[in-house]
């Protein structure tokens, strides 16, 4: 509150975040941070109260990504501290920013057992880039802009500022406040012209080039280099899961369906955004041949030829850097041949992979495959839509069939592999993007996570369809419990109605059983009004079309 010429620390930190470019907060409130949302809401943050501080995290940095700013979580001193950390550790291993904003006892009470006292700055240091407390009233502003420009500049990440009660609660003079100034947009770092040419050089020497695209070239905002390198090379390329959307996955050089195949026989690969980790096999044989060269494009130094040496180096900003190379293209034109055995091995695989799926799509039978189910979600989603997928094969075969055409639509468990962020994310997608439709493709039990969430999309009225595909359990489950036998680890109530828990909030509802009940129950679902939930029935075993090899599974 403010007294004629004083403000209080709740105010200044308010105050403080809206200058530095924060739009919206996500949290729950109580001890000592409830006045805090609401000096949010009064200095025009939108604040969306949730359900439980793990959704609150992975939606701040969901909304962080979406934005380009990192965005708040606010949760009370403690125990909502620790639940937040989970969106802290997420973070970093996507590389999102965002700020967690944790509640913490009065100073003077230190050491004394105070109301849910803990070191929380200890706590959250090892899954942040910057975490510190605020000891006056005075320095909130210093602290809410190096907070800010840590989760921003350099490798983006989660930053954590302990908020302690006499210092949120205490009034200061006005006269006493310095404003810092707003941390500016990071600064886009080029590379020196020696590693472009070599970039080019490297690639022509190709006889089977493939390009990866990640995430982080969504993130850098360059989608529009990106298509033009592809299109002046005519190069095969293959997203990573949320790199998805960077060109648009109907893309004619996507070669998507030959996934296997385009990394097995690569011989150059040009990895833009991308880490060679477990999501790409670490690049290691048999996924990949052993004179693999790499051209990586990437903003660390320290992550440039982790698990393979990078043939050639290009560290910095995605989009300048991309700009770069483009610009080379256009004095030097290069493209890869239209006709080679490379090209030909690649569209056979995936005219393969296309017709296998297409027959699984197909199948009418009851209960239902994946496949067939994951169709009618893709035929019937708006082409804008903010996907988020969680789940295994939920997940995992979702990639495969539900088409992203524009950056940053789509959402996923990431490098993490983090089960729980689906409804979190799928808020975040619905407040930055009000006029669009988002989808949330989650398993049962990837729903059970944060199923609660819901009410949360209710309440604030948000364009969110949950798809709950229901194989009773963790990686399947049973048609029925046998009784007086304990429920095999991982199966879930077979006769268990997701749905109700929408309806119990006043959202639309939708239960199918089969095939042709699909499009109608979707189609209402999307078209509709605010929050719908449609559970889908599936076969408990089903499970992905045959794999060449164990390892897929």
């Amino acid at each position: 509150m403010t007294t004629g010429d004083t403000i209080s620390g709740r105010q200044l930190l308010a105050r403080s975040l809206k200058q530095q470019g924060m739009d919206f907060m996500f949290g729950v409130v109580g001890f000592p941070v409830t006045e805090v949302a609401m000096e949010a809401q009064k200095a025009g943050i939108r604040y969306i109260g949730m359900r439980n501080e793990q959704s609150a995290s992975y939606a701040a940095q969901a909304a962080s990504y979406l934005t380009g700013r990192p965005q708040g979580c606010l949760v009370v001193s403690g125990p909502g501290v620790i639940h937040g950390l989970s969106g802290l550790a997420n973070a970093q291993s996507n590389r999102w920013p965002m700020i967690l904003l944790g509640g913490a006892s009065a100073i003077d009470q230190n050491g004394m057992g105070a109301f849910q006292e803990e070191n929380q700055v200890a706590a959250a240091t090892p899954f942040t880039k910057y975490a510190h407390s605020i000891e006056r009233t005075e320095r909130i502003p210093f602290y809410v802009q190096q907070a800010v420009k840590h989760a921003l500049h350099g490798i983006p990440g989660a930053t954590y500022l302990d908020l302690p009660d006499d210092v949120l609660a205490n009034e200061i003079p006005l006269s006493e406040v310095v404003d810092e100034p707003t941390v500016p947009e990071p600064i886009r770092t080029p590379v020196a012209q020696e590693n472009i040419d070599a970039t080019l050089a490297t690639l022509k020497s190709a006889e089977s080039p493939l390009v990866i695209v990640g995430k982080g070239m969504a993130w850098a905002r360059a989608e529009d280099e990106v298509r033009e390198f592809i299109e002046k090379t005519q190069l095969p390329f293959l997203p990573t899961p949320m790199g998805k959307g960077v060109i648009p996955d109907d893309h004619p050089l996507s070669v998507a369906p030959a996934r296997t195949q385009a990394l097995q026989g690569a011989d150059v690969i040009v990895l833009l955004g991308a880490r060679m980790n477990w999501i790409l096999h670490f690049g290691q044989s048999p996924r990949y041949r052993e004179d693999l060269k790499v051209i990586q494009l990437d903003p660390s130094a320290e992550d440039i030829g982790t698990n393979v040496p990078a043939a050639v180096a290009l560290v910095g900003d995605g989009k300048a850097v991309m700009g770069q190379v483009n610009k080379a293209l256009e004095a030097d034109p290069w493209q890869y041949p239209e006709e080679t055995a490379w090209r030909t091995s690649l569209d056979s695989v995936a005219e393969k992979n296309v017709g296998i799926s297409a027959t699984m799509m197909a199948d009418d039978s009851t209960p239902m495959n994946y496949y067939r189910v994951l169709k009618e979600v893709r035929d019937t989603m708006p082409k804008d839509a903010i996907i988020v997928g969680e789940g295994a094969n939920t997940m995992d075969i979702g990639r495969t069939i539900l088409d992203n055409f524009e950056p940053r639509t789509r959402l996923d468990a990431g490098t993490y592999g983090t089960m729980g962020v689906g409804l979190g994310f799928a808020i975040a997608g619905c407040v930055v993007h009000p006029d669009r439709r988002t989808v949330a493709v989650q398993g049962d039990a990837a729903f059970g996570f944060s199923g609660m969430e819901v009410e949360t999309a209710c309440r604030h009225n948000l364009p969110l369809t949950v798809v709950v595909i229901n194989n009773n359990g963790i990686g399947g489950g049973v048609a029925e419990l046998k009784e007086g036998t304990p429920p095999p680890v991982g199966v879930f109530l077979p006769e268990a109605r997701y749905e109700k828990v929408m309806e119990a909030f006043g959202g639309r509802t939708y239960y199918v059983e089969n095939p042709d009940e699909l499009e109608p129950a979707l189609t209402a679902a999307n078209t509709g009004e605010g929050p719908a939930l449609v559970h889908i029935r599936i076969d408990p075993r089903a499970g992905r079309k045959p794999q060449k090899y164990n390892w897929h599974s």
